[in-house]
């Protein structure tokens, strides 16, 4: 999985785009070790260990991973788990600007 999302950091990195984590690991200490062991480099949140913390509550996660982007007016998108389908996604709110 972090492969992919490195790469897309890579591809775009002069566009208007960010990857955001939002992590269940069990403790602050532990997001810190995956951050560093994973080579993590975007922003990551520590959500307090479950999909019931305070992120994944309002955002309706129900497991990990789950990814979503987030267009131009701020609104959320639900996003497809495959690589190439969220590659096309992104694409596609790029174009939008």
């Amino acid at each position: 999985m972090y492969p992919h999302e490195r790469s897309l950091v890579a591809k775009h990195k002069n566009d208007p785009f960010t990857i955001l984590g939002v992590n269940s690991e069990d403790s602050p200490d532990k997001l810190r070790a995956a951050l560093k062991r994973e080579q993590i480099t975007w922003p990551s949140f520590f959500d307090g260990g479950s999909t019931s913390g305070p992120i994944a509550t309002r955002w309706g996660v129900r497991g990990w991973p789950s990814i979503f982007l987030i267009d131009k007016q701020g609104i959320l998108h639900d996003a497809s788990r495959k690589d190439a389908d969220l590659e096309k996604q992104i694409e596609a709110l790029l174009a939008e600007k």
